[in-house]
């Protein structure tokens, strides 16, 4: 029986995955690197220590810092004012702590993304609490961010659930040892979302079939995934 839901924030609550896309292909070619949108996408839902090495493996960790200084500048001008969370993230929160779960935000964005997040989500008043980046020594795939998610609120990872985006959240998740539920509204498809327990369209899709989804501890699919 799950005891808490450690929710991703981008691109699994808050519709912002294709505004990080564009911000950091700006940032690259800036500093004289020029990527494929959908290569960019590709690595969207790991941290900067982890995202730009994947795309620049030579990158210093100077030049790692003054990417990620850039794509931070930049996605806050041009971006953060448009972010808009996805139709039911919020309600899909309130109904877990109305289950009793305890409720936690772990994502690979940076604090004051995360408090730009939690006034779009207007989720200060149910969320138990969170972990970003900045709390953290590795970000997603690695293990950190969830771990400490499920310290903080103290529950061990079989007691916990993670619901995700990304191919990430879930390599994250399954090196905590924790489960995942996976959506699609990050726009990964099913393949690279192999690993979650059950997929779904996006949160509002989770929300509709509450009853029956792992999240309700009452679903008999046994891990199957959902589908449409």
């Amino acid at each position: 029986m799950f005891r808490a839901i450690l929710f991703d924030v981008d691109g699994t609550l808050v519709d912002s995955n294709q505004f990080h896309v564009l911000a950091w292909a700006e940032a690259f070619h800036a500093a004289g690197h020029d990527f494929r949108l959908a290569d960019i996408h590709a690595q969207i839902g790991k941290g900067t220590d982890n995202f730009v090495p994947a795309l620049l493996p030579d990158a210093s960790a100077e030049e790692i810092e003054k990417l990620a200084a850039a794509h931070r500048a930049l996605f806050a001008r041009l971006y953060m004012h448009r972010l808009k969370p996805f139709p039911g993230a919020r309600q899909l929160l309130q109904r877990c702590r109305d289950e009793g779960l305890k409720v936690m935000l772990a994502t690979s964005a940076s604090g004051r993304e995360l408090e730009r997040h939690l006034d779009v989500l207007d989720a200060r008043g149910i969320v138990d609490g969170w972990t970003s980046a900045d709390d953290v020594g590795h970000s997603k795939p690695c293990p950190d961010l969830f771990e400490a998610a499920a310290q903080r609120i103290g529950v061990a990872p079989d007691e916990a659930l993670v619901v995700g985006d990304s191919p990430y959240d879930i390599r994250a998740a399954g090196a905590a040892g924790i489960r995942a539920v996976a959506v699609r509204s990050g726009l990964f498809d099913d393949e690279a979302l192999a690993g979650a327990i059950a997929i779904y369209d996006n949160v509002g899709d989770l929300l509709d079939r509450f009853d029956e989804s792992p999240l309700s501890g009452r679903s008999a699919t046994g891990g199957q995934v959902a589908r449409p």
